[in-house]
Formats: structure tokens, C-alpha cells, sequence
């Protein structure tokens, strides 16, 4: 069952695919691959990859993106996702018989992603803090602390 849902500031658009069959480990493995990648770079990543995870998260990835170009109307080209959680759901849990009457309890974990696309070209006049280089300053320090930290036996003997 994936949840699809728009959200209107700073152009942002997501997805949410909720009790999806898997452990939230297994899918933060794909995840970490693709936060922060173009759209288009991560459709190709996650049709190459060969995680059981990547299936769903290559429908999530696609249904969000099908929600920016249709209630938002943006280019798919200019969306990169700016955010994606995935979160441990609820545990089936189911009793397999065994011999002499005896049962096993069997955990099926599951869990939910939420992905996040943001528009680029929104952003492009202006210039972001993220995008701009920083320049390095030369700290100068005097505070006397700092120099003999390391002389005196640091600062942890102090009392």
C-alpha cells in the first residue's frame, strides 16, 4: 500500500509507501545509495542494482515523481531527491506447527520510506548556501587555554 501525497512549500514533492515488506535495514542499505542523486541518475541506479529492495523503492521513487510533473507540474529532469527516510513498521507475527504440538513463532518485519524530490530549477537564479563555496578563514587564537592545553595536562584537571 504506497500513500502519495503532495506538499506545496519550497517545492518539494513526496512519497510514502507504508508496511512494505521488508526489513528497514535491507532498504537503508539502497537508500544511502541514492540520497542526494538526480532523478534520473537514480532510476538507473536502481534498475542496475540487484538489492530486493530496490523494486519497491524504484516504485516509490517513480510514483513521486509522477506527482511532481502531474499536481505541481515540474520537469522530471530538474528533481533530485532531497530526502529519504525509511522507518521500521509494525511485525507480523505468525505461529509455524511443529512436531509434538509444539509451535514457532515467525517475525515478518516491515517497514516505511518516505521519499522526497525537490525541484532544482526553482533555485537556479538564486543562489543557495549550499551551493556556494566557503571560504576558509585563519583563525587566530587567544585564548590562553589553547596553547598550553597539552603542556599542563589539558583542561580536564581543572577544577
Amino acid at each position: 500500500m504506497a500513500k502519495k501525497k503532495n506538499k506545496n512549500s519550497y517545492g518539494e514533492v513526496y512519497a510514502l509507501g507504508q508496511h512494505i515488506s521488508m526489513s528497514a535495514h535491507k532498504a537503508r542499505r539502497v537508500i544511502d545509495q541514492i540520497r542526494g542523486r538526480s532523478y534520473e541518475e537514480t532510476l538507473m541506479i536502481l534498475e542496475l542494482m540487484s538489492y530486493r529492495a530496490c523494486y519497491p523503492i524504484f516504485k516509490l521513487v517513480y510514483s513521486a515523481a509522477a506527482n511532481a510533473s502531474h499536481n505541481m507540474g515540474f520537469n522530471e529532469a530538474s528533481l533530485v531527491i532531497s530526502k529519504a527516510e525509511v522507518n521500521e513498521g509494525t511485525t507480523r507475527k505468525k505461529l509455524k506447527p511443529r512436531a509434538r504440538g509444539r509451535s514457532y513463532a515467525i517475525k515478518r518485519s516491515t517497514c516505511h520510506i518516505k521519499i522526497v524530490l525537490k525541484d532544482t530549477s526553482l533555485y537556479e537564479k538564486e543562489d543557495l548556501f549550499c551551493f556556494k563555496k566557503y571560504e576558509w578563514k585563519k583563525k587566530k587564537y587567544t585564548d590562553m587555554t589553547y596553547h598550553y592545553m597539552y603542556n599542563s595536562g589539558g583542561l580536564w584537571d581543572k577544577k
